[in-house]
Parts: C-alpha cells; structure tokens; sequence
C-alpha cells in the first residue's frame, strides 16, 4: 500500500469540504450550510461526524417544500485556528451562508471573526468559552448550547457546595481550558473556597497525564478540577483511577464531560463524577426517538448537547431563512442572526428558547451523576439528574459579560 504525505491527506480533505460548492454555485435558491468541526482529533466523538449527522437530519426533517434547497457539506479544522479559519474563509466567498459547530474555542473565536468580516451567520455550538458572547461578542454570531460559565456554575458550583473547598487545576492551554479555568476559580472563590495552584498542560497531542496528575495530588486539594474535555478528561479520569488518587480523598471534577466520553472511560471508573449538560438522550420520549433517528447514521455513538444543539441550530436557521426569504437571508448575516434573536427557536430537545442580544442562548442546565454499572439499565445509559438550573440562572448575567452589543 502506498503511504500518502500528511500534507496529501490534509489538502485532500479541505477539497472534500468545498467541492459541493462549485457544481452548486449557480443555484441561487440553495442554502448552503458547513459543519466545520473535529473530524480525526480530540473531540472527534463529541463533535464531529456525529455533529455532521445531526445537522443533515434537521436538513432532511425542514424538507424541500419551502422553495428552496438545503446543502449541508463538512470539513475538519484539525483543532488549528489557521486551518479552522481558511477553511470559514473559502467556504463564505464560494457561498457557504451559515458555519455550525466549530469546537475547540481558539478555532472557533478565529471563525467569529471571519464570519463578522464577511458578514455570514455563524452558530458556534462546539466551543465553549463564554468570551463568545463577552468581549468577543459579534452581531453575527448566536452562542447556542452551552459555555464555561453554565458548566462552573453547575458543576463547579455543586462541587463547592458539597464541601469542596480546596480546588488543583489541570487545564488545558488554549482558549477554552482557561476560561473553563477562570470561570470556576472565580466561583470557589466566591464561595469562601481557596485555589492552590494549577497546571497547564499542551493542547493538543497530550495523552499522558501522570507528572500533572501527581503535582496536583501533591497540593492536597480536596477538589482536582479537569479543565479540559474529550479524549484528555477521559484519560484524566482513567489515569487518576491507576496512581489511585481518588483513593487519597481527593474528589474528581470533570469540568466538561459528554456521555461519549463515560462510554470512553467506562461506568466501572466513572461512577460517581458529575457534570453538566444541557441535553441528555435518555431524559424523555422525545429526546428518545431523535436520539433512534441520529444513531442509524452513526450508529456506534450517541448524540450529546452539542450533537442535538447542531440539530436544534439548523432547525432555527431554516425556519428563519423562509420567514425571511432566500435572497434577503444570503444578502446579510446580520440581518439572519437579528431575525433568529427576534423569534425564539423552538424544538423537541430544547423546547421553546430566547436569544438575548449578546447572542447568548437561554436554556436550562442540568447536573448529571454518573451512574454505577449496577444502576445502569443498558447501553449508553449513564446519567441521573441531581438538579436543574432554569434558563434565566444558568448563564451569565447580560449585564457582567462586557459584550460590546449590549448597551448599559
């Protein structure tokens, strides 16, 4: 077999992503979305082809019976903000009228800003730092699923509440890590708890996290706070299990956890953590048969919130693109993004939601436990509900988040 280059394979794969547009570049009456997301990285499971999936249902369930046609194309950015930002560019100029996904915060920040740039519509789904809707605030963009500041005052919050006190950072170091960082040492603080110290550790490529697992236990906190996510919390957890830190005491607080990653890592280490998200399958009979519908399109892995979030997005998009029509809605990403704030989106896995004017969506947050192998009743169900926050609490006041938007 011949080997190809890296570069070969690279390139390849950014053709992949564009070559839809140029046998559709004449058809005015097609919309066009791009699900730039992490096809072969870190967060593959809980973005990627499964993100892709999600996004051509809600394309396949809106139909062809609203005059126009809907095109949904991918890419993977590589977690690179120069290749994530290449990818926005070409896609915009050749007739992209709307990026969705996009984890990773430093990628998705740099796709922010092209999308302000080219005036596009731009709904970041995938990362998480709440700068999105800070000071990287952009009348362009719609922050739709979750962001650190929901998952510090969830988790974070109930770690503090539950006696946890004394807080180690393992933080990844890019955007997103230190922000999920920030966030909840900002919350500990508040709550009378003291942080000891923290490590950052190389993102991407890391995958052995003992030296900063045993300088973290060397602080004797009673709280280890992962601020990382995907393959990198997964091997958090399960290297922490083998140096038998949770043995000492000290309690682990996965920041960011997906149900993907608890099928990585296994109930058997698992049990017990909590985390937050916005959507879980297994909640009721609605989110039940959305989540049978995804599943025969990737079958070997379950929808989280950012997979039903890139559902719940494209829905929004689509029924706004004909409130609006097909021209009005290419002419200017603003004006989409205005119209999607003005009217709140509606579907079975969120249910009925308002859009504030720093582009932050509000929806409720729900704590998660990890259940035992003995409480699960099959596959994939891992979570029980511990609490949940309402939409008007779980995010960050308008006021305190310095959105340039947002007048005071």
């Amino acid at each position: 077999m011949i080997q190809a280059s890296r570069r070969s394979i690279l390139a390849a794969g950014a053709a992949l992503g564009v070559a839809p547009l140029s046998r559709a570049r004449a058809q005015a009456n097609t919309v066009r979305i791009g699900v730039l997301t992490d096809m072969s990285g870190t967060y593959r499971d809980n973005t990627g082809p499964t993100s892709v999936a999600a996004t051509r249902e809600a394309a396949a369930e809106f139909g062809a019976s609203h005059g126009f046609a809907v095109e949904v194309i991918e890419a993977d950015h590589q977690n690179r903000p120069d290749v994530g930002s290449n990818i926005a560019r070409q896609w915009y100029d050749q007739g992209v009228d709307l990026i969705v996904d996009v984890p990773t915060s430093s990628v998705g920040l740099a796709v922010n800003q092209i999308a302000r740039e080219k005036n596009k519509a731009y709904i970041n789904v995938g990362s998480a730092t709440a700068d999105m809707t800070g000071p990287a605030c952009s009348p362009n963009t719609i922050h739709w699923a979750y962001d650190t500041y929901m998952l510090a005052k969830s988790t974070g919050g109930a770690m503090v509440r539950a006696g946890g006190d004394s807080w180690f950072f393992i933080t990844a170091d890019y955007a997103f890590g230190h922000a999920l960082e920030r966030d909840n040492a900002a919350f500990v603080r508040a709550a009378g708890g003291r942080v000891l110290g923290q490590v950052r550790t190389p993102f991407p490529g890391t995958t052995d996290f003992s030296s900063f697992l045993v300088q973290a236990a060397a602080a004797r906190p009673k709280v280890i706070g992962l601020a990382n996510a995907g393959a990198d919390t997964a091997n958090c957890v399960k290297q922490a299990a083998e140096f038998g830190i949770t043995r000492r005491g000290i309690k682990l607080a996965a920041l960011l956890l997906f149900v993907n990653d608890v099928q990585g890592i296994g109930l058997q280490t698992a049990q017990g953590l909590v985390c937050t998200e916005s959507f879980y399958w297994n909640m009721n009979d609605k989110t039940r048969a959305w989540t049978q519908r995804v599943v025969r399109r990737t079958p070997t892995n379950y929808p989280n919130m950012i997979h039903a979030g890139c559902y719940s997005a494209t829905l929004h998009f689509l029924k706004t693109v004909a409130a609006m029509g097909v021209a009005a809605a290419k002419a200017s990403g603003v004006d989409v993004v205005n119209r999607m704030k003005a009217a709140p989106s509606d579907d079975e896995l969120f249910g009925r939601a308002t859009i504030r004017a720093d582009g932050r969506r509000l929806i409720p947050s729900y704590l998660f436990e990890v259940k035992s192998p003995a409480e699960s009743s099959g596959p994939w169900d891992f979570y029980k509900l511990l609490q949940t926050t309402p939409a008007e609490e779980a995010f960050r006041p308008l006021a305190e988040g310095n959105c340039p938007l947002v007048r005071t």
